[in-house]
């Protein structure tokens, strides 16, 4: 019986490859930052071939065209002959009579080069992104080294990295090869190819079990200055502190984290952050953040991309279940997908006793500022489905603002009419209950879902209100709810080049003031021309440096309604970078400021309702 059961397991594996397609990333033999891949597929079914590079990505939100980083393509027949192709565009290619395809070669440049050059295309998000730096580091994002061949994206793939003996690839997949020069994984469809980033380089990783869940975080650090272990302590905590927050709601026996520190001589990237997988995520932060910062922000944002474990990677529509790489179609619910996910990367904090009532106040309250930035009555579901439209990509950060308050105000909304014994954690939990990893739900049905899931009709009121509806969320009447009140007051006049200064960030390499594309200019700056990727470098000739930055705000602060000024900025050109001088007459311009604070005497329900909200507990 051994030797039979042996023969057949033989037969099996060998199956299996023959009906795989073995994928190759050579890290060895890379030249002017370009990897060579080679795919090789069994036995065509049909004649006419499409192979496409994703255009966009489950979890990202923007068109980015992964083909546009391949050059030297070839498709090749079983005989090592070249088939002729058409490119059909940057993602696409099409043969004809092609049963005889075998191969195709092709080198990928990384997309972190290309991030501070925007006058062709939007740059990649850093965390969806890729690196190629021959000795140093390669961050495979796998959608952008990968591509698929149409109605074969379910055929398994056989994933051979090609290393040298020194590196070490941090990833959730298990490498099924004892070879220190290779690494080889099975991965079941073109999915889960995408859904498995890898990051190798000379080996600096932890591994532990927090909550019952094997980890692994890999650290990249180009100057040495952080190691791996430095963020155990404040990580452990997160996770421990998440898995009690999701109980049931999350069934993970392993996560891998890649952190990505940017900086020294390395590539100039701009896109902070980082991308959720179901056992992964890959995050990109500067190197020059101090640890303290560091760890806040892998608590912040690397606990939003592990709650995105049950919301959308588990529970999902069918848009998201059936993904179109080549021509996506997108759901209407990223007020759930992200805004409910950061509203949890925040709730949890302060359920588990991470941060105080007072610090979770402050972080609504900034959302309710940053929001003001958006358009507040485009239906969010609108947005959502045409987010990769010109038209509605700009609102699209606000789902981290506006989403995360919807998300806080279905929460109030459910207590109040639970009496305190159902929330928003409650109703997602249901929901995954009654769907899940395999089985979507329809997009235009998910309010009725919702309501079945609460037994609250009132929720398909909520809904048509305020997300599919125009009507501003009433944030004071809902926090008036669990006793919190909202304050107004105007600033004084002040002068700046943006509505709201603290949305003001600084660029080091330029010495520049720099703004995030979704704030909202001043008067003074609309009056002069001034564009929000204009990068500030003086003001009335009086120059920025990390030194004197508070000499500088000093100034602005004595400049009075009328006065002439002008403002020397850095702006794009093409391929150059102009420098101009850009002159008015000063606008000074009043800011309304909202405060959110405890009510100092709350009814007995209001206080119920808060350490209900607060708490978690019924």
């Amino acid at each position: 019986m051994k030797k039979i059961a042996l023969s057949l397991g033989v037969l099996t594996a060998f199956m299996v490859n023959a009906q795989s397609i073995k994928t190759t990333i050579d890290l060895v033999n890379v030249k002017d930052d370009k990897v060579a891949v080679t795919m090789e597929f069994p036995k065509m079914k049909s004649g006419d071939v499409k192979f496409h590079f994703p255009k966009t990505v489950p979890g990202t939100y923007s068109v980015d065209d992964y083909g546009r980083f391949v050059e030297g393509i070839k498709f090749l027949d079983n005989k090592g002959k070249e088939i002729a192709f058409t490119k059909v565009n940057d993602n696409t290619y099409s043969l004809k009579n092609a049963q005889n395809l075998s191969k195709v070669t092709y080198l990928v440049n990384d997309s972190f080069d290309d991030e501070l050059d925007n006058s062709k295309h939007k740059a990649v998000f850093s965390p969806s992104g890729t690196d190629i730096e021959a000795g140093k580091i390669y961050l495979i994002n796998t959608h952008g080294f990968i591509g698929y061949i149409d109605n074969m994206q379910d055929v398994p793939y056989q994933l051979v990295i090609q290393k040298p003996n020194d590196f070490y690839g941090t990833t959730a997949l298990v490498d099924q090869d004892k070879s220190e020069s290779t690494d080889t994984y099975t991965l079941a469809n073109y999915a889960k190819v995408t859904d498995s980033p890898l990051m190798y380089t000379k080996p600096d990783y932890i591994t532990f079990n927090a909550g019952g869940m094997d980890l692994v975080l890999g650290v990249y650090s180009p100057t040495g200055k952080y190691k791996a272990a430095d963020f155990k302590e404040n990580l452990e905590k997160m996770v421990i502190a998440q898995k009690k927050f999701l109980g049931d709601m999350n069934t993970n026996k392993k996560y891998a984290i890649m952190l990505y520190l940017s900086g020294g001589e390395g590539p100039q990237i701009k896109g902070f952050g980082a991308l959720e997988h179901h056992e992964s995520t890959s995050v990109v932060l500067p190197e020059m953040m101090p640890k303290e910062a560091i760890d806040k922000t892998i608590t912040d944002v690397v606990s939003h991309e592990f709650f995105h474990t049950v919301n959308p990677l588990k529970t999902h529509s069918e848009e998201i279940h059936y993904f179109d790489y080549a021509d996506p179609k997108m759901s209407q619910h990223l007020w759930m997908y992200e805004g409910g996910t950061e509203y949890f990367a925040n709730l949890f904090q302060i359920q588990e006793g991470l941060i105080t009532k007072d610090e979770f106040l402050q972080r609504m309250n900034e959302k309710i500022t940053n929001s003001k930035n958006y358009n507040d009555t485009m239906p969010f579901t609108v947005m959502s489905k045409n987010v990769l439209k010109d038209e509605y990509k700009d609102q699209y950060r606000n789902v981290y603002e506006k989403g995360a308050l919807l998300a806080m105000c279905l929460d109030i909304e459910l207590r109040k009419l639970s009496n305190g014994e159902m929330g928003y954690r409650d109703m997602i939990r249901k929901l995954s209950q009654r769907f899940g990893e395999n089985k979507p739900f329809k997009d235009d049905k998910l309010v009725d879902e919702l309501v079945a899931v609460t037994g609250y009709p009132q929720v398909k009121d909520f809904y048509n209100k305020y997300i599919a509806g125009d009507q501003p969320t009433p944030y004071a009447q809902y926090l008036s709810m669990v006793g919190v009140e909202l304050k107004s007051q105007e600033t004084p006049p002040i002068f700046w080049f943006i509505k709201d200064p603290q949305q003001t960030g600084y660029d080091d390499k330029d010495n520049a003031f720099v703004f995030d594309e979704s704030s909202a200019l001043s008067p003074f700056s609309k009056s002069i021309g001034f564009k929000i990727t204009d990068k500030i470098v003086a003001l009335d000739g009086k120059t920025i440096n990390i030194q004197n930055i508070q000499e500088f705000i000093g100034y602005a602060k004595t400049i009075k309604e009328g006065q002439n000024v002008t403002v020397t900025v850095l702006r794009k050109n093409g391929d150059k970078t102009d420098r101009i001088d850009l002159k008015g007459k000063a606008v000074l311009d009043k800011m309304t400021v909202e405060t959110l604070q405890f009510k100092p005497n709350p009814t007995p329900a209001e206080q119920k309702l808060q350490d209900q909200w607060l708490t978690g507990k019924k």
